[in-house]
């Protein structure tokens, strides 16, 4: 069996990112010379992901623009002898298919994979979140290995998890391994999921990192989650029935060498973007150097 679709879930307001936010999709603001959600784009389809659904929302037509080829552009560019640019729109010639359904209302992590019910059929899916970027250099990245651990294990479900900073606990989901995870385990089951714990309670310190393979069956746990106070129905409660109703959730944790962008909130965004360019091959130099200069004048 092999794993074909991804669906990227965009349609959240971004709210903690105000006022860029505003009429914008978070999943668009750049990260060095990229939008966030072309790394996502980019990471499936390395991974041998070449059908792409985009769950989306209000205010996000310009991400179905963005991965839309524009023939007259490309060409304006070729005959001004630009061709320096026409490379950066290389990505419009992935060898992908995009698709698009709407959530017209914030209904919940959960809900926005639902819509991919028909998309899906009863294949197994990656969901990946278009607000993260997972830098994963290795030559096993992060996505392969989930796919490759899921089938091996015949899970109905598949999380990357990241090992975090007891401060940080309350901000993540968190997993409980069923008993002790060996230093350097590829993967280990887990028995529960508990939505931003407070440190003094958390079952452990792995934090779901916004990457999952998931079987056909959600949809019907999903199906049977009660939606939360707030009206929405959460991936985490979601996989939590899943567990009880017997199914099997593994984790596979981040490498050493990997790491998660949560383009959540303007500290995380500001910290990936500069990242991201200092690591820019053509321009990093002259930013470190910038940067310099700049710590050099405030330390005096």
């Amino acid at each position: 069996m092999a794993i074909r679709k991804v669906v990227i879930p965009v349609a959240g307001a971004g709210t903690r990112l105000l006022p860029v936010t505003k009429s914008q999709p978070k999943e668009m603001l750049p990260v060095g010379r990229k939008p966030v959600v072309q790394y996502v784009v980019e990471e499936a389809e390395q991974a041998g992901l070449h059908q792409i659904l985009f769950v989306t929302g209000r205010k996000k037509t310009s991400i179905e623009d963005h991965f839309d080829s524009d023939v007259e552009l490309v060409r304006k560019l070729a005959s001004g002898g630009r061709s320096e640019l026409v490379e950066e729109l290389a990505y419009e010639e992935m060898n992908v298919s995009f698709f698009y359904v709407r959530q017209s209302t914030e209904a919940g992590q959960a809900d926005a994979i639902r819509r991919a019910r028909d998309f899906v059929g009863d294949e197994h899916f990656v969901v990946a979140h278009g607000d993260t970027i997972i830098a994963s250099p290795g030559e096993e990245p992060l996505l392969k290995r989930m796919m490759r651990v899921h089938l091996e294990s015949e899970a109905d479900a598949t999380v990357a998890v990241e090992e975090v900073a007891e401060e940080d606990i309350h901000r993540y989901g968190i997993v409980k391994p069923v008993g002790d995870v060996a230093d350097g385990a590829e993967s280990f089951t887990i028995e529960d999921l508990v939505e931003k714990p407070a440190a003094t309670g958390a079952p452990s310190r792995w934090a779901v990192a916004s990457r999952y393979v998931l079987a056909p069956r959600i949809f019907e746990t999903i199906d049977r989650t009660v939606p939360a106070a707030d009206g929405e129905v959460y991936l985490t409660d979601s996989l939590r029935l899943l567990l009880r109703q017997g199914g099997t959730v593994v984790c596979v944790g981040l490498a050493p060498e990997e790491r998660r962008y949560d383009i959540g909130n303007f500290e995380s965004y500001f910290q990936a973007f500069v990242d991201f360019a200092l690591a820019d091959e053509k321009y990093g130099y002259t930013l470190r150097q910038h940067l310099y200069r700049r710590m050099e004048d405030m330390l005096r």
